[in-house]
């Protein structure tokens, strides 16, 4: 299972696996809002991780430049370019 360590969030890791077909599944935060981590996971279950990372990516938290679900488009973004081959990963 992948794990994130987001930055500037009240979250402390993100926990998610992702299918061979790119869907996500099993997310999950520690710490943070409850109440936002359980909505967030739920929304999440069974999308495409490009989906997912289209919807939430650049989206601030108040006045922070970043938000759980930003950290979560990072997160999954991270996990699909290492996935990729070395000659397909871009810099």
């Amino acid at each position: 299972m992948p794990s994130f360590y987001p930055k500037g969030v009240c979250a402390v890791k993100i926990n998610f696996e992702l299918d061979d077909d790119g869907l996500v599944h099993d997310l999950s935060f520690e710490k943070g809002c409850p109440g936002n981590a359980q909505g967030l996971a739920k929304l999440a279950e069974g999308r495409k991780a490009t989906e997912l990372i289209d919807m939430f990516k650049g989206l601030p938290c108040g006045k922070k430049a970043t938000s759980c679900p930003d950290q979560l488009a990072i997160a999954l973004n991270k996990e699909l370019e290492s996935r990729k081959p070395l000659q397909e990963r871009s810099n």
